[in-house]
């Protein structure tokens, strides 16, 4: 019976986040899409000679998939994680400043344009089944948890921003950076997580999916 109480009070603990922090969460999430619309924009209207390189690059690498007989997960899960906790360790860290807050709303929309490039550049390249398909393989997964985690650490750098421009007692001020750092801390863990899934699941479907290509 107590699993089930740990599970509710989890549920409650993030419905109540959520709800409490629904105005920053609508602000950065919207930041977010513009950042993947922006993305999309970006590759609808690259030259031709970038489109050939993009269209070379993607094509190269899955040719580099196929011909590798194992993948070296130990180098590739070190590198998706200085990926994951570089990205986070930045949003956590300029979301302690006050000056830090539009490097925070930058960082979002950057990673949304990486998106939005990303799946734009591979249905162009490869159509919209090769395309679909390369992509739920390769990014599905891990971004079902990265993306919220990191939009949920620019919600915490964002209140924390309020606060200290409502309240400037140093206390008060201290606290919520405490409380900033600790949350980072917790979400750090999803992003452990998401490259743990890259890494040994969506890597894998990824070389059994380009087989078909």
């Amino acid at each position: 019976m107590k699993k089930p109480r740990k599970t509710h009070k989890i549920k409650e603990m993030v419905v109540n986040h959520l709800v409490t922090n629904k105005r920053e969460y609508i602000i950065i999430i919207i930041l977010f899409i513009i950042g993947i619309f922006s993305g999309v924009l970006f590759i609808n209207n690259v030259k031709e000679e970038q489109y050939t390189n993009i269209s070379n690059y993607i094509n190269n690498f899955i040719e580099k998939i196929k011909s590798l007989e194992s993948i070296n997960s130990v180098q590739l899960l070190k590198a998706s994680l200085w990926q994951n906790i570089g990205v986070a360790l930045l949003i956590c860290f300029f979301g302690t400043t006050v000056i830090g807050i539009p490097v925070v709303f930058g960082l979002i929309i950057y990673r949304g344009f990486c998106l939005g490039y990303t799946i734009s550049s591979c249905i162009s390249v490869l159509g919209s089944s090769k395309g679909l398909a390369f992509l739920l393989s390769n990014l599905l997964l891990q971004n079902i948890i990265f993306i919220p985690t990191i939009i949920a650490i620019a919600v915490s750098g964002f209140k924390l921003y309020k606060s200290i421009i409502k309240d400037k007692r140093k206390e008060n001020i201290k606290l919520e950076i405490f409380r900033h750092i600790v949350f980072c801390g917790i979400m750090a863990i999803l992003l452990v997580l998401a490259s743990l899934v890259e890494v040994f699941v969506s890597n894998n479907m990824l070389k059994m999916v380009v087989n078909y290509f």
